[in-house]
This record gives C-alpha cells, sequence and structure tokens, in this order.
C-alpha cells in the first residue's frame, strides 16, 4: 500500500492515569494523520506488544508511521515507561490496561476503535477484550502476529529458562528492552498460572463480523506455528468476517530481520479490505518458486 498520499501526521506521547491503579499512569503514542481535524468518531488502531516488548519494538512503531489510520500504541503495565510492576503471566491487568486506553481514547478524543494489532502475548488479551467487551465486539478488523493458542505447549526455554529452574524455584530471563538490559525472575508457578489461561472461548465468543489476520513464523520455536493453524481453522468458519493466514518462512517469533515483510503483509490486507476485496484464507509469499521474483499467491 502506498502512503505516499496520506497527509502528514503527528505524534503526540499520552500519559494515562490508570482506572484500576491509582499509582499507574499509562504512556503512549498517540499517531494522528489530521491533528486539527475533529476525532468525535473517527476510527482508531490499537497496536499491543508482547511479552518484555514496548511500544516502539519490531514492527509496532514502523507500522504505526504507515497506516492509513489514527492509531495508539503504549506500553503495558511494568513495561518500559509505564509504572508498576512486570508480571509474567498478569492478562487480566493487561486486559484492564486495554480497557483504561480505549475509555481515555473515547472520552478524551472520541476515537471509536475500528483496528487491534497485537503480537503473542498481546494477542491474548485482545482475543478476551475483544470477546467480552462492547468497544471489541464492534471492531472491524484484528491482526493476531504470533499469537498462542495452545497454552500447554510451552516449556522453560520460553521463558529464558535454558537452565531450568533448579533448586531456587525460579529462573532468570535476561533480555534487552528499549536499548537496556533487563533480567526478571520466572517462578514455575507464573507458568503454571499462564498454562491455565484458556483459548477456547475464541471458539464460540468471538464476533462473527471481525475480519482477522494471522500472521505466524514458520521459524517461530517460542509459539508453534501449528498454533496459527488452529486459530485459522476456528475463525475461518465464522461469515461474514473473515479469516486469512499469511507465513513468513524463516521467521522466529518476533520476526526478526523480516518485520518490514509484516507490516506490508498488514498494509495489503487493510487495502484489500477497504477496496472490498476478496480476501482469501491463505496468503502466502512465493518468492522462490518465481525465481527470485516477488509474487504473492493467494490459494
Amino acid at each position: 500500500m502506498s502512503t505516499a498520499t496520506l497527509p502528514e501526521r503527528i505524534s503526540a506521547k499520552l500519559y494515562i492515569q490508570h482506572q484500576e491503579d491509582p499509582e499507574c499512569r499509562i504512556v503512549g503514542t498517540l499517531e494522528q494523520l489530521q491533528p486539527n481535524a475533529p476525532t468525535q468518531g473517527r476510527k482508531i488502531a490499537l497496536i499491543l506488544h508482547g511479552t518484555m516488548g514496548h511500544k516502539d519494538y519490531l514492527y509496532q512503531k514502523r507500522l504505526a508511521l504507515k497506516l492509513p489510520m489514527d492509531s495508539f500504541r503504549f506500553d503495558f503495565r511494568g513495561n518500559h515507561e509505564t509504572g508498576g510492576q512486570w508480571k509474567p503471566a498478569a492478562l487480566l491487568e493487561d486486559i484492564e490496561d486495554i480497557k483504561t486506553v480505549v475509555a481515555y481514547l473515547k472520552s478524551t478524543y472520541g476515537y471509536v476503535i475500528d483496528l487491534v494489532v497485537a503480537h503473542s502475548r498481546g494477542v491474548l488479551s485482545a482475543f478476551k477484550w475483544i470477546c467480552t467487551t462492547e468497544d471489541g465486539r464492534n471492531i472491524s478488523g484484528f491482526v493476531n502476529a504470533s499469537g498462542r493458542y495452545r497454552m500447554h505447549v510451552m516449556n522453560e526455554a520460553a521463558w529464558g529458562g535454558k537452565e531450568g529452574f533448579g533448586e531456587q524455584g525460579f529462573c532468570e530471563w535476561s533480555v534487552v528492552v528499549a536499548r537496556k538490559p533487563v533480567t526478571v525472575k520466572i517462578y514455575r508457578e507464573d507458568i503454571d498460572i499462564f498454562r491455565k489461561w484458556d483459548t477456547s472461548f475464541v471458539i464460540d465468543q468471538f464476533p462473527s463480523t471481525i475480519d482477522v489476520l494471522t500472521i505466524h513464523g514458520l521459524s517461530d520455536t517460542r509459539v508453534p506455528p501449528f498454533d496459527a493453524l488452529i486459530y485459522a481453522s476456528i475463525l475461518g468458519q465464522r461469515t461474514p468476517g473473515t479469516h486469512t493466514l499469511h507465513v513468513i518462512e524463516d521467521a522466529d517469533h518476533n520476526f526478526t530481520n523480516r518485520q518490514d515483510d509484516v507490516v506490508n503483509k498488514i498494509l495489503d490486507w487493510l487495502d484489500v479490505r477497504q477496496r472490498n476485496g476478496t480476501i482469501n484464507p491463505i496468503w502466502v509469499n512465493t518468492s522462490e518458486l518465481m525465481g527470485g521474483r516477488v509474487e504473492t499467491s493467494r490459494l
């Protein structure tokens, strides 16, 4: 999708007082295409990050700067610039964060949430928010990037516990967040809580009107690509809502060195929807079959 004709946008950092945590302010970035135009009733996209991520990592900022609509991306509690304590399995708190953000965007600007783009852990929280709130049920599009369905299919290595928990009962996970080293402790109980999160509600509670794009890397060792097929099977049976599956060969969980591919595919998908084009269930790049030329095959 070309962005050459899009009006100039501005970015604004927002500090949102949390509804459930008086000592916490959610920090996020609002991207507006027409900052001087009224926002009452204007559609906006939410961009949600995953575990130990933040609002500007991976493809999130790149996507926000190219979307043909306003967007808001933010740090969940305990991540990067947002206060509070980071917890490995606090999905219910993530959902509270989404509700706080949505309430603020509605009351302050009059925005209507229309699109949600989520990665990894953010997918789990987004699915629950979509299925259990009026605002969620009324969105028109959802992008599921590297989302997990089978919660029990995970191991210690997925949390950085390559050496196991040992006698101390926890492992240390060291990552770089916004170019700063961060080390957190993951306890066995955290993984137990995470594994017990029930995703089966998606089967009969996900709205039938929402179009879904699932993107997954075939080299994802953290969330098996088969989970993407499960979501495709579940969500592909709805009507009039559609489901499109796009897999990226050699891409890992975070789409390392393939983040532009993720952005471009989301923009292409939005473009097809906007033009009321046919959205097919499988969408893959077949450059290897075309002698190195980048072609798109919609099967």
